[in-house]
């Protein structure tokens, strides 16, 4: 028998670009390293909120770096991200409540379609500029990804519930007890060990961690392009 798989729960919400990215990195590597990766939905503006943290889009000079930096990081990571006309009602005004809440209910219950589901809803708001706020958005999303309608229906409905709101408090507190003060928060248990590491740029360092070998973003041309 080989070593045993390191478990990642990587910490992320649809709001968050940088977490595409860094979804998208982990789910390219697990099918080449040696891990388990964990996927946990959870709500970044909890985590704002009790790390003390603000949004880099409230803060003039970032946002003005975050709209020329996201494009070359989409080319670099061969992720389609468009920056939405309206940024700062996408980021500050709408959220992702509903739609978290929603892969929450995935996660509990079908979290073989997780994956896909998160990155269809990723794709409505970062690449189409599409809302992810209404019912209507995240049936589209949920089907688009491969679901019924009466599956996808069905999770819409539980998001109301005191089990779904419940699990995503207790994931978002879950990366907060880590440490986490942002998103992607990628947490890393190694040999006994947890390392909290946060942001799409800090592969090559969980790839050392491991004991793993980084090759880039993009590791093989068959997991290159979305």
């Amino acid at each position: 028998m080989g070593p045993a798989r390191r478990t990642l729960e990587l910490f992320y919400d649809v709001l968050s670009p940088y977490s595409w990215l860094g979804f998208e990195v982990l789910c390219r590597y697990q099918h080449l390293w040696n891990i388990k990766l964990q996927l946990r939905p959870a709500l970044i503006a909890g985590i704002m909120n009790d790390s003390g943290n603000k949004p880099p889009a409230t803060v003039p000079r970032k946002s003005q770096y975050i709209n020329k930096e996201m494009p070359l990081l989409g080319q670099h990571f061969q992720v389609p991200i468009n920056i939405p006309k309206d940024f700062f009602g996408v980021i500050l005004k709408k959220g992702s409540l509903n739609a978290m809440r929603f892969l929450t209910a995935v996660s509990m219950e079908q979290p073989e379609v997780l994956e896909k589901v998160s990155r269809e809803l990723w794709m409505r708001i970062w690449s189409r500029d599409e809302d992810i706020t209404e019912s209507q958005s995240i049936l589209d999303a949920a089907e688009k990804a491969g679901m019924s309608t009466e599956q996808a229906q069905c999770f819409l409905e539980k998001i109301s519930t005191a089990q779904v709101k419940n699990k995503l408090k207790e994931t978002t507190d879950a990366a907060c007890s880590y440490g986490a003060f942002g998103l992607p928060t990628t947490v890393a248990h190694v040999d006994g060990k947890t390392y909290m590491l946060f942001g799409s740029d800090r592969m090559e360092l969980l790839a050392y961690l491991l004991g793993e070998k980084w090759m880039g973003p993009v590791p093989t041309a068959q997991y290159a392009r979305l």
